[in-house]
């Protein structure tokens, strides 16, 4: 079958939860079918090549927009929020509508003969509208309105709160059009499903969970590389493959926006208060694209470090005594937990953070929902690492059974053959 997916990037490097997930069901769906790709280049040239290679590399055509995404920073980014308040489209939606885009689409359309198309991420479903003969699909990353009414819960600032309640309501009324009108829509959680039936009456839903590549996160750390002995904290490097119950890990994109909620919380509430309690106690930071205020932050406080944009994350996971979750925002469900029980690397995380994941509170990993409630749980984690160990343990188990890679890329492909055969 021969597929076009349209996407705001291509999936390369696999460094955030979104690229990770769609690299590794693509590639694995290009085995059986015909695949072209179709996205903005972005602001890096060499690394969108590397991006596109890969691609290529898997037998997937790769169809660039003749131009990139504008900045999200600067006099003309605050412009065009600005402007935005005129248009009935939710931001995020209305930038990433480009006519270089469209262009892009109608062309493979009109030359090629494509089966199906695959939307992404939600936003681009708007790029799709009116262009299309064939039969579209939605991937739905996170129920998007459900993001924005969280940030408006938590966010203090009025003029802010007024602001963001309006994408609020924006991607309410687009998610609804979006949802009814795509032959299929995909959630990544029963719990995204149920928000799609029941608020927005969607017809028609089905769940591809995130997953894990479950064998290589269980690769021991010690047989691990790629990854630059300087690329790991002191404090980690030198344990000689065995964790250290005093060394807590956050894992995240650092330029996804309830991500860096939550590491402000972290640094501001939850960590204060372990290092109250254990001075000796140390918090790596890793993601990609940490914002400037971050790198500054963790440089002022004790005992903290940050590592960026790393090539393997595998080694902290293996070597730090837990993974902390604070996550007060978000939508879908964590990759990062995924990973982390895939390790055997023990889980303190919100509600909101393990929300979507078919894990069980204090079997798989432990819930601490307040800053406070994180704060001891983090600390019991060191001083008797034991319980929670044995819950990773037990979760890596019940992930393997689930989450793998390859049991996700046959259920992504069950709904594109479906779709085919309903034609």
């Amino acid at each position: 079958m021969r597929v076009a997916i349209v996407d705001e990037e291509l999936p390369y490097p696999a460094d955030s939860g979104k690229r990770i997930r769609t690299l590794n069901l693509t590639t694995r769906l290009a085995e059986r079918h015909r695949i072209i790709y179709i996205a903005h280049p972005g602001p890096d040239a060499d690394q969108t090549e590397r991006a596109a290679a890969l691609l290529r590399s898997h037998g997937i055509e790769v169809v660039l927009a003749s131009r990139g995404l504008p900045q999200k920073s600067g006099p003309a980014f605050y412009g065009r929020l600005l402007r935005n308040l005129l248009s009935p489209l939710p931001y995020s939606v209305q930038v990433h509508r480009t006519a270089a885009l469209c262009a892009a689409v109608a062309r493979v359309a009109r030359e090629s003969d494509i089966a199906l198309w695959h939307c992404e991420w939600t936003p681009y479903a708007e790029s799709l509208r009116g262009l299309l003969r064939a039969p579209w699909v939605v991937m739905a990353h996170n129920v998007e309105s459900l993001i924005w009414r969280r940030y408006c819960e938590i966010e203090s600032n009025p003029c802010k709160r007024w602001y963001i309640r309006g994408q609020w309501r924006k991607f309410e009324r687009f998610e609804r059009r979006v949802f009814a009108e795509t032959a299929q829509l995909i959630v990544v959680s029963d719990q995204d499903a149920a928000v799609a039936r029941q608020q927005y009456e969607a017809p028609r839903v089905k769940v591809v969970e995130n997953g894990v590549d479950v064998a290589w996160f269980s690769t021991n750390v010690g047989h691990v590389s790629n990854v630059p002995p300087t690329d790991i904290s002191p404090a980690i490097n030198n344990l000689d493959n065995a964790r250290d119950a005093r060394t807590l890990l956050f894992l995240g994109s650092l330029d996804w926006r309830p991500n860096l909620d939550g590491v402000r919380l972290l640094l501001e509430s939850i960590f204060p208060q372990v290092l109250a309690a254990e001075p000796q106690a140390r918090l790596a930071i890793v993601g990609r694209k940490p914002p400037q205020w971050l790198a500054d932050r963790a440089r002022e406080c004790r005992n903290v470090t940050l590592h960026s944009d790393v090539p393997d994350v595998r080694p902290f996971l293996h070597r730090c005594g837990a993974m902390a979750v604070p996550l007060r925002v978000g939508g879908g469900s964590r990759l990062k937990i995924l990973e982390s029980l895939a390790a055997e690397c023990p889980v303190v995380s919100t509600k909101i953070g393990a929300e979507g994941l078919c894990l069980i509170p204090d079997r798989h990993y432990v819930e601490a929902d307040t800053p406070e409630d994180m704060a001891r749980a983090l600390v019991q984690a060191m001083r008797d690492p034991r319980p929670i160990q044995e819950m990773a343990r037990q979760g890596r188990q019940a992930i393997a059974d689930r989450y793998d890679w390859s049991i996700l890329a046959r259920k992504l492909e069950a709904i594109w053959l479906e779709q085919l055969n309903s034609k």
